[in-house]
């Protein structure tokens, strides 16, 4: 059978404006039919509700992307290993994804738009299971970390550094889940902000946010010696070997990432010029700032640009990231990396496609970890 994604894409942007209910519909279903996957799960299911429907919305899209689909089912497909996922589950999942497909959109389902979501479901979990297969020769599902320092920048944000037992290979720009033994099964996902070390440790750049499980225990409960649990790392944010010059802008936390692209660029020997620019809503929250300036005064093609949006008081430059950009001459020949918030990002992104900058030279993500 040919896979048919058009039929795939209608009836699942019937699903798309219910995404909350078919997610707990989905659920029901699951644990209904099998008791015993409801132990895989996190005991509060409100963000695997959302992360399901993410993952989802993403896989229908790049249907008629091949390549892009093969990337990121490889990536689920390892990532799934730390839950303990085996083949049989997917049987599992797969028939109370069609049941629950089939119950929101009942007004249009027939055989053709059942077969075309057996075939698609079916070629996205054979990718996964082989990716799982493959990954199993030669990493863990999951790894081990102790943390070795645990810096307090400001009240509500902390930068880990944690050395995993094992070696973990990572690209510039990735992310991956974290589970502290406060709260098993739970996994959070934070952005990796250094490039791979000869000790192989890795920085992780956490703010706690109200309610979050995760982030709370890694701020305020971690301490120098805890372990805590690393997933695999994920997410294609990677940097490109090119001779453009490179801008960089970070909202927030979302510095980890793109400092870790900053450290590849500089130790690949390359001279581009670099304007890093790090916003925040006050400057007590530049949490980073001691370590940027090092870094420009080490590499004089770096400039970096501390930027403020709501401190009137502020004596340096104030505004929101997507309004500071248009004040610079254009960025159309740069190569662009972008992270932060989703709404600063998507900001970002449109700008800086109206300033003449193609979006193939865009590179993006949104901040991780828990909303």
């Amino acid at each position: 059978m040919t896979l048919n994604p058009r039929l795939v894409k209608e009836s699942f942007s019937v699903i798309e404006p219910v995404a909350g209910k078919a997610a707990a519909f989905f659920y029901g279903r699951l644990f209904a039919e099998n008791p015993r996957l409801r132990a895989m799960f996190p005991p509060a299911m409100d963000m695997q509700r959302d992360r399901l429907f993410s993952a989802l919305t993403r896989i229908v899209w790049l249907l008629d992307s091949p390549d892009g689909l093969a990337a990121y089912l490889g990536q689920l497909g390892r990532d799934h290993r730390k839950y303990g996922v085996v083949d049989e589950h997917y049987a599992a999942v797969g028939a109370a994804l069609v049941a629950t497909i089939k119950h929101f959109a009942a007004d249009m389902w027939n055989e053709e738009i059942e077969a075309a979501w057996v075939e698609a479901y079916g070629l996205a979990s054979s990718a996964m299971i082989e990716a799982a297969a493959a990954d199993a020769g030669v990493a863990p599902p999951w790894w081990l970390g102790e943390v070795v320092d645990h810096e307090l920048r400001t009240r509500d944000i902390a930068v880990l550094t944690v050395r995993p037992t094992q070696p973990l290979e990572f690209t510039p720009g990735q992310y991956l889940t974290v589970q502290t033994a406060r709260w098993p099964r739970v996994w959070r996902t934070f952005s990796i902000a250094n490039a791979p070390r000869a000790d192989n440790t890795i920085r992780l750049h956490v703010r706690a946010v109200p309610g979050g499980w995760v982030s709370g225990t890694l701020v305020q409960h971690t301490r120098i010696g805890d372990q805590i649990l690393l997933g695999p790392p994920v997410g294609t944010m990677a940097p490109v070997d090119s001779d453009r010059d490179v801008l960089l802008v970070a909202g927030g936390t979302g510095l980890a990432p793109l400092k870790a692209i900053l450290e590849h660029v500089i130790a690949s020997g390359r001279r581009p010029n670099i304007h890093l620019i790090f916003g925040a809503r006050s400057s007590s929250e530049l949490y980073d700032m001691h370590d940027l300036i090092r870094m420009e005064s080490s590499f004089p093609w770096l400039r970096v640009l501390p930027v403020v949006s709501d401190e009137h008081a502020y004596d340096g430059m104030r505004g929101r990231l997507p309004d500071v950009i248009d004040r610079f001459h254009s960025w159309a020949e740069h190569e662009v990396y972008v992270c932060g918030p989703g709404s600063m990002v998507n900001e970002t992104v449109r700008r800086l496609q109206s300033s003449g900058v193609p979006l193939c030279r865009i590179h993006r993500d949104t901040i991780q970890g828990e909303p």
